[in-house]
């Protein structure tokens, strides 16, 4: 008895911990199925070889890496719907797209999105065919004849502020307008912010080069080597999906019948990239979906080879001498002078 409490304790236990963590992530007990990532965002799991420290290994060539991100708040955004509008003839097609369009215009206007904010892009205007059967006395004919018209359109509504999409979302539901395909994030002046970018880099760059000037590297005496590169991500590139349920029923499995499945809710969420790899983040603290706009540089030293010492030649001039042996055996060294 006390065996099968401590097994109950330690299972709710379990479920606790893992309801703190959030359904976006991969648990112990699978009740998260995580699909693909939309976009090019990496899917990043709970590998803890990650959070090890690396172990260092002394190189002789000096590297200095400095990564800047600045998270920026769109400063204007266009969402894109588009509706299609079928009728019997032409002008009848035409006239009902008309109707919705007027007054989703007259809705938004009340919001403070002007006329020019709103642009129509007609993407095709075709008949619609339905196939009857003519039959025979042995055989059967299939023709085509013309029963309509189909108009579709895309809206680009532009907004500046994120408050005013619900109010969009709202009107365009009104007027049976649902499809949204994308929203697009616009920045007046991106030039503004990677010179931003380039000026706290420069800083930051600097501190680093005096680090190892510090440690009693002279700079000056490597040769450098870089390579740079800039990105910008939207938010759409970001957003990842995944499906929280459990359908885990041993009364289910005992049970003669088939078990009928129904259908899982796929959720989505913005996922932004981790500053915590960068060494420069402007406005860190992420609220909304934002622009992201990055800065990486990279530099190599490699010591200066050193210069071979030219030895001069010395010249070694001999002068020519004779020997004379003394009757005590002694010998004497005298310069032999030729006459020129």
């Amino acid at each position: 008895m006390k065996y099968s409490i401590y097994i109950i304790l330690l299972l709710y236990f379990s479920n606790l911990n893992a309801q703190i963590k959030g359904n976006a992530t991969t648990i112990s007990r699978q009740n998260v199925i995580r699909a693909e990532s939309l976009g090019n965002a990496n899917t990043y799991g709970n590998n803890l070889n990650t959070f090890r420290q690396q172990t260092l290994v002394p190189n002789p060539v000096i590297t200095i890496n400095v990564k800047a991100l600045n998270n920026i708040v769109a400063d204007s955004y266009t969402a894109v719907f588009n509706l299609v509008q079928i009728g019997e003839t032409a002008e009848d097609t035409n006239k009902l797209m008309n109707e919705r369009v007027n007054r989703l215009k007259s809705t938004l206007t009340t919001h403070g999105i002007l006329s020019n904010d709103f642009i129509i892009d007609v993407i095709s205007f075709v008949p619609v065919y339905e196939t009857i059967v003519e039959k025979k006395l042995f055989s059967k004919t299939y023709t085509e004849v013309p029963k309509g018209f189909e108009l579709q359109q895309n809206l680009h509504i532009k907004f500046t502020k994120v408050n005013q999409f619900e109010k969009i979302l709202a009107a365009c539901a009104k007027n049976e307008i649902y499809n949204l395909v994308k929203v697009d994030y616009f920045i007046n002046n991106i030039e503004a912010i990677y010179s931003n970018l380039r000026a706290e880099i420069l800083k930051t760059l600097k501190d680093k080069k005096q680090f190892y000037n510090d440690l009693g590297f002279d700079l000056t005496n490597y040769n450098p080597t870089m390579a740079d590169i800039k990105y910008c991500h939207f938010p759409r590139e970001f957003y990842k999906n995944y499906q929280a349920f459990n359908s885990i029923s041993l009364e289910a499995i005992k049970k003669p019948k088939g078990v009928l499945k129904a259908k899982k809710q796929t959720s989505y969420y913005y996922d932004p990239l981790s500053f915590k790899d960068y060494d420069i983040v402007i406005n860190p603290s992420i609220v909304e979906p934002v622009i992201q706009i990055g800065m990486e540089i990279k530099i190599q030293y490699r010591e200066k080879p050193k210069e071979p010492q030219i030895i001069e030649n010395v010249k070694e001039i001999i002068k020519n001498k004779y020997f004379i042996l003394s009757k005590d055996g002694e010998i004497k060294a005298k310069e032999l002078k030729l006459e020129n």
